[in-house]
């Protein structure tokens, strides 16, 4: 345990003097990208909690929480792993409502997903003026965001190790995972290059 967070924290630290260096008066974004069980969610909330006990000012926005309804990404007569990368959000409306803005407006008005409703909700998020934003997601360096962010870190992880993370009920459904979500993975790693493209990569062994 404690390694792993020694592990995290290396690396929070060189994101930290990245943002101190900065000039103060201008936002940061700051994207955490990775495949699916990669740890992201992890090292997001462990930064967001130091950027707070430091009091920079930083706001997080998970792009899971912006994905479309199901019936835009489901059955849709496209190969599974392409409504899993490209039908997944609407890449285009964020394009311009979400990533054009952030440096240029002070709030966002974007679509909030309710899985349980299978409906979105328009809700606003207010950015700092000066500070930090940090992006979280899958495939966040695809060609239409990526020249949006400061830096990019990649938590690069073993698929075998993110597998097993999955919910038992879950890992039964080996076919999704076969045809939707590891055809779109590899899609990414062929045609982006993450880790190549990324500024720090974060390795977990096997």
């Amino acid at each position: 345990m404690k390694k792993g967070a020694s592990h995290l924290d290396k690396h929070i630290a060189t994101l930290l003097n990245f943002i101190s260096t900065s000039d103060a008066n201008q936002r940061l974004v700051i994207g955490l990208d990775g495949l699916s069980r990669s740890g992201k969610t992890t090292f997001s909330n462990k930064l967001c909690e130091i950027l707070k006990e430091k009091n920079i000012l930083h706001q997080l926005i998970h792009i899971d929480d912006h994905i479309v309804e199901r019936e835009k990404r489901y059955h849709t007569g496209h190969e599974e792993w392409f409504e899993y990368y490209q039908l997944q959000w609407d890449v285009e409306w964020l394009t311009h409502h979400l990533f054009e803005k952030l440096k240029l407006s002070n709030e966002l008005n974007l679509p909030f997903y309710d899985l349980e409703s299978d409906t979105a909700m328009l809700k606003t998020i207010q950015l700092p003026i000066h500070g930090v934003i940090v992006i979280e997601g899958v495939f966040l360096q695809r060609k239409e965001w990526r020249r949006f962010f400061d830096r990019v870190v990649y938590l690069d992880c073993p698929r075998s190790k993110r597998f097993v993370r999955e919910s038992e009920e879950a890992q039964e459904n080996l076919s999704k995972f076969t045809n939707r979500y590891w055809k779109a993975e590899d899609y990414y790693l062929c045609t982006v290059s993450p880790k190549e493209q990324a500024d720090l990569v974060i390795k977990e062994g096997k």
